[in-house]
């Protein structure tokens, strides 16, 4: 079965359609996501669940909001509460959590007692809660934030560098955007800038281009940050 499907909404209701603009599943829902890991979130009245590639329902609706699976599990939030879900809808971490982020590389950012620490499928806590925002690791690190400034941390915890960005996103392709008063730049995997911060915008990298503005002008560029065109 063709796994790229992609939602679209007829009159008031959503469904789906393959990579030919051919509609696999009838429209039906009051609302869908995108598949991911085989199933997607799907609002049907007032409740998510999950359906499969088929358009069959796998995982009843029951939940408030329902988000995207991400290495086997996917956030779901029940009354004013987050938990998790495996893909048979088992809760495996129980909706207790006022804020939380997408599990990634083994973690899950969460917030407990107005910060936010990272736990793991176990709901072990990994990090302890110190931050004021933090988003999902990738490629080793996770930024971070603690009052006005942002970082990043390694899986252990330990902020790498300072915490002297205004802004900062997760790795891709082994940078992340980072951006220090109304510039952009980018930083490597240890979270050093490699990129001087001189941009007014900047895009994720894909292999191994980035589109980026400057004084009004589009250009792209490689990662040691020279204009290619």
């Amino acid at each position: 079965m063709n796994t790229q499907l992609a939602p679209f909404q007829q009159d008031d209701l959503w469904g789906y359609r393959d990579e030919n603009n051919e509609i696999v599943i009838s429209p039906e829902f009051n609302y869908a996501h995108e598949f991911s890991e085989s199933l997607a979130a799907v609002k049907i009245v007032e409740k998510w669940g999950y359906i499969d590639n088929l358009g069959k329902i796998v995982i009843q609706p029951r939940y408030d909001s329902a988000g995207k699976f991400y290495s086997g599990l996917a956030r779901v939030k029940v009354g004013n509460k987050y938990g998790y879900i495996n893909n048979v809808g088992r809760m495996l971490i129980q909706p207790k959590f006022d804020w939380s982020g997408n599990f990634g590389e083994g973690l899950i950012p969460v917030k407990i007692d107005e910060k936010i620490g990272y736990i793991d499928k176990m709901d072990n806590v990994i990090i302890t809660p110190q931050f004021d925002k933090a988003i999902s690791f990738s490629e080793g690190i996770a930024a971070v934030k603690i009052d006005n400034k942002w970082g990043y941390i390694d899986q252990s915890g330990r902020l790498l560098g300072k915490l002297e960005f205004d802004e900062a996103t997760q790795l891709c392709e082994g940078l992340g955007r980072v951006k220090v008063g109304n510039k952009w730049g980018y930083v490597n995997q240890k979270a050093q800038m490699v990129i001087q911060c001189q941009f007014d915008e900047v895009a994720d990298f894909t292999e191994g281009i980035a589109q980026v503005m400057k004084s009004n002008e589009i250009y792209h560029i490689d990662k040691m940050g020279d204009v290619l065109w």
